[in-house]
């Protein structure tokens, strides 16, 4: 059997893995390949899964409350993400593993990314804004208020190659004051696009619940939001709904993309939240997903039908992904108190 039989051969078996009890910490033995965790339901997912890597937690802190809004810096090669109670932001050293403390105050920070310029762009919960980062270390406000009223707490963001900046503005952050400031929210949750020549500001949607994380296609035809606000509002879905974008600065109507219901191994169906999403370059949407348990916490895999077609089992609630390392071809998940990765045989459709 050559190499690359093995390969497909290994990921094929794990059409009926279980989620297996494992130690993450320093001292655990290594898992047998291939790794049980990370699942495939459909065998469109077996030529993503490697069957001779491992899901590895790169690092955990008892201190650090919940991870969120990775994003990887190609320049640098790191890792940046929020801790937001904590309002700090952590970054982790692809050349060594070392993580230190990136940013503090962060303004309770969320959803970071990186523009086309290298610039660092972060959701403050804190401040209810969007603001970016320059070269020189100034802090540039792009936006905080709507029609004069302050933001709710923009959550996650994403840039358009015209330099558009778009981000999302659920509330999170001002619902109490463990992730930002508690303070009623004046304006209804929506998702905005920035200008990136008049700094101007527009609304795209505000027909969900709480739009959180959000995503391009490969070809920027197609907007991927995710609602999570089943968490407030009763009636709320649970899902990813998807919007033609047109003309690169608006969007269409909308439409469901996925259910985030799974049919567990007792027979059950459960539905738990889709947090933070990315693309890779076929199309497929990566989730975190969350809040069910054991067998439905971590990530799934989604491809461009809408089929879910693989998952990645963690032990711990993941809240956002981002695809990262050298070749774009490692999946970096935050989870809870800890921060994930996998190699994955894709890469990321996006700079971060």
């Amino acid at each position: 059997m050559n190499r690359r039989n093995f390969l497909v051969t290994a990921a094929a078996t794990s059409l009926t893995a279980t989620a297996q009890a494992r130690d993450y910490g320093p001292n655990a033995p290594p898992p047998r390949y291939p790794d049980p965790d990370i699942i495939v339901l459909d065998k469109r997912f077996e030529k993503y899964k490697i069957g001779n890597t491992p899901i590895q937690r790169l690092y955990s802190n008892k201190n650090m409350l919940w991870a969120e809004g990775p994003a990887w810096n190609g320049v640098g090669k790191y890792l940046l993400w929020s801790d937001i109670p904590n309002d700090i932001q952590r970054r982790w050293l692809d050349e060594d593993g070392h993580v230190s403390v990136f940013r503090n105050p962060a303004g309770n920070s969320n959803g970071n990314t990186f523009d086309y310029e290298g610039r660092q762009i972060a959701c403050e919960h804190g401040n209810r804004r969007v603001v970016r980062y320059e070269h020189n270390g100034k802090v540039t406000v792009l936006a905080d208020k709507w029609q004069g009223k302050p933001l709710n707490a923009p959550n996650d963001v994403i840039v358009h190659p015209d330099g558009g900046i778009w981000f999302t503005d659920p509330g999170y952050g001002s619902l109490m004051n463990y992730e930002g400031h508690k303070a009623p929210l004046e304006i209804k949750e929506a998702v905005y696009r920035i200008d990136p020549k008049t700094g101007k500001m527009d609304k795209l949607l505000d027909d969900m619940f709480k739009p959180n994380g959000l995503c391009f296609s490969p070809d920027y035809k197609k907007l991927y939001v995710a609602d999570t606000g089943a968490s407030h509002y009763d009636k709320a879905p649970k899902n990813i709904m998807v919007y033609d974008v047109v003309d690169a600065t608006k969007v269409g109507k909308g439409k469901e993309f996925v259910s985030m219901n799974l049919k567990m191994k007792d027979g059950t169906v459960k539905a738990g939240f889709s947090d933070g999403i990315r693309a890779d370059v076929d199309g497929n949407i990566w989730s975190s997903a969350g809040w069910v348990g054991d067998g439905y916490d971590g990530v799934h895999i989604f491809s461009p039908d809408g089929t879910r077609i693989g998952q990645i089992l963690l032990p711990e609630i993941c809240s956002n992904v981002c695809f990262g390392g050298v070749k774009r071809n490692r999946l970096f998940m935050t989870a809870s108190q800890s921060l994930y990765a996998v190699y994955v045989e894709t890469q990321g459709a996006h700079i971060t």
